[in-house]
């Protein structure tokens, strides 16, 4: 993305500087009032021009968009070697042979297992199918040579895996040996080419080298997407054709929302069809009639409301991923497939608990950490990356706490437990530095690594941590310009105070589920007058406004304002000041009457 200053009376913001965002024909949304052509699709000008930010500048486009429809989703077939894993799994159905899905301890895994697990069962309700996620400290990321071997002793003839194995060649070797059909499913990044492949039964990826690379439409499926449309497939298979059974196809409806906290849980683009998926998948996530996740939303305390990309990210995921984190995933796979009543129940609990666990160990590492990365100069300009080991680090819980040093530092971070000899660990990256290549780049230095541009993990010997601090730390300083190590506010657009009322706000629920690609708009509102300040909540630690548009007269419409965590910015905010902010639009029904109360990004006085 091209970043671009505002005007000089707008960069002073309390926090930020402050970027319009532009599309990717490279040109910012049209002026406040102006719709750019899509007035036909008979939305408001605020709604067009963020669409037109996105990408979407014809009235066709933006219909679709705005109402995505679930035959927008592609034919699974054009994924290369989907069919060929579509027939081998069901021939294994029918021919009553052992399955085990083999899933990653991560939501993404947990539910693309969840999704291949509850479809093979309904072909067949006696198929002998089982699933296996490995433990993430004591035998870490993805498929292993041991476990394939165990598994094919206890006589499995087919193994699936799900989010994970495009780089699996060791185990892929095993499983040959061992007289196991492997079929591999992932949407990591694949090796550059296809001769690299591991030499598995299938190797089902939709970005897959070779000849076959761009055939299929949309490479940014994530792993329970790749496990869905492989699903979608094995139902048309054993119908023979087309068309699939009545109780094939209602649960096929009712695994999209499986597939949606797949999506958004491991934080691919949601555009295309991710987006489609996770529209569809939440719409149902309420009432769904799947045992376990009803568990794990009345646990969350969730129980009758709307399920939304918030409540995945903040309430559902978190308990799903603190299973793998701070204990073993299987109980979280056991609850989104075999657990029924008091069982899904009772896990659902243990979930929130560990979570609660998780949330008090991550505390002490980012509190850790932050110190230790401050006395070794890693903060400063000279060194745009951070990379700390330390043997009292839970490893299965330093990638949320690289996560919260990236918000404070704005570069990349590694986190990693040291034990018997060996660092284990998580990093996360910034925008505009790909952590994938980074690590390529350093992999003299690994034993292992591997994941995506925003997020990996990786292993190495604790000799060779200095080495490989030195490296990626010299790769990040070349990579990385000065400006991308501060905080950064994308503003989608300008917007004036008339735009913003209760249905034009509501209106832009349309243009989610928001996330990856597709952010929670934010808009510049130019001179407003700060008429009210105040601090809420526990130890004043949020700021409440109330702002005026300026110049507006007494009787203009006035906004309750929220700035979540500014607290401790109150006295620097001058009631009677005139200043610009970008807020994220929202509407508040708390007092029973429905009224436009935004949130605040950031706030810029006007001098």
């Amino acid at each position: 993305m091209v970043r671009v200053r505002l005007p000089s009376a707008t960069v002073n913001g309390l926090t930020a500087r402050w970027q319009f965002r532009l599309g990717p024909d490279g040109l910012p949304a049209p002026a406040p009032g102006e719709a750019g052509g899509l007035q036909e699709v008979g939305i408001s000008p605020l709604a067009a021009r963020l669409l037109m930010v996105r990408g979407i500048r014809s009235a066709s486009a933006a219909s679709l968009f705005m109402d995505p429809r679930l035959s927008q989703l592609h034919d699974p077939s054009l994924i290369p070697d989907l069919d060929r894993a579509a027939e081998r799994i069901v021939a294994a159905i029918k021919a009553k042979e052992k399955i085990v899905i083999y899933g990653d301890y991560d939501v993404d895994g947990i539910t693309a297992s969840a999704i291949l697990f509850h479809l093979c069962r309904t072909i067949d309700a006696a198929c002998d199918v089982s699933t296996y996620v490995p433990h993430r400290i004591d035998e870490g990321y993805g498929l292993n040579p041991e476990a394939i071997r165990e598994l094919a002793a206890a006589g499995a003839k087919v193994i699936v895996s799900v989010d994970c194995g495009v780089t699996a060649v060791e185990p892929a070797r095993v499983a040959k040996e061992c007289a196991v059909d492997l079929v591999i499913t992932d949407h990591h990044h694949p090796p550059e080419r296809e001769a690299d492949l591991p030499d598995a039964y299938a190797v089902v990826h939709p970005r897959r080298p070779g000849a076959d690379r761009d055939r299929y439409p949309f490479g940014e499926l994530c792993g329970a997407g790749v496990a869905y449309k492989l699903a979608w497939r094995m139902a048309t298979v054993a119908c023979g054709g087309s068309k699939v059974s009545k109780d094939l196809r209602e649960l096929l409806v009712e695994l999209l929302t499986f597939a949606a906290l797949g999506t958004i849980a491991d934080v691919v683009p949601l555009l295309g069809e991710n987006r489609v998926l996770a529209r569809f998948g939440l719409v149902r996530a309420k009432g769904s009639p799947l045992t376990g996740l009803r568990a794990l939303v009345e646990a969350s305390g969730l129980a009758g409301e709307k399920i939304g990309e918030m409540e995945v990210g903040f309430r559902l995921g978190p308990r799903l991923n603190a299973a793998g984190r701070m204990g073993h995933a299987r109980e979280a796979v056991e609850l989104f497939t075999t657990a029924t009543g008091e069982r899904a129940a009772e896990i659902a609990r243990a979930l929130s608990r560990q979570n609660d666990e998780r949330r008090e160990v991550e505390r002490a590492i980012f509190e850790r950490a932050c110190e230790m990365a401050e006395a070794a100069g890693m903060t400063g300009p000279d060194r745009r990356a951070i990379v700390l080991a330390h043997q009292d680090w839970h490893a299965g819980v330093v990638g949320i706490a690289c996560s919260r040093l990236v918000e404070r530092y704005h570069r990349p971070v590694i986190l990693m437990q040291t034990r018997d000899g060996s660092c284990h660990g998580s990093g996360r990256s910034i925008d505009g530095f790909n952590l994938h290549a980074g690590l390529t780049h350093c992999a003299d230095h690994l034993d292992r690594f591997g994941g995506h541009t925003m997020a990996a993990g990786l292993h190495l010997s604790e000799p060779k941590l200095p080495a490989f601090v030195d490296a990626f730390t010299a790769y990040a300083n070349s990579a990385i310009g000065a400006e991308l190590l501060s905080a950064c506010v994308r503003i989608d657009c300008e917007a004036v105070a008339a735009e913003l009322t209760v249905p034009g706000v509501y209106e832009l629920d349309r243009l989610g589920p928001f996330g990856a690609g597709n952010p929670t708009p934010q808009v510049l509102v130019r001179a407003v007058r700060i008429m009210e300040r105040g601090t809420m909540g526990t130890g004043a630690k949020h700021l409440s406004l109330r702002l005026r548009p300026d110049g507006a007269g007494q009787n203009a419409r006035e906004w309750r304002c929220v700035a979540w965590g500014w607290g401790d910015r109150a006295e620097s905010i001058a009631v009677g000041a005139t200043a610009d902010v970008v807020i994220r639009p929202r509407v508040s029904t708390f007092s029973g009457t429905a009224r436009v109360e935004p949130e605040v990004v950031d706030i810029a006085i006007r001098g």
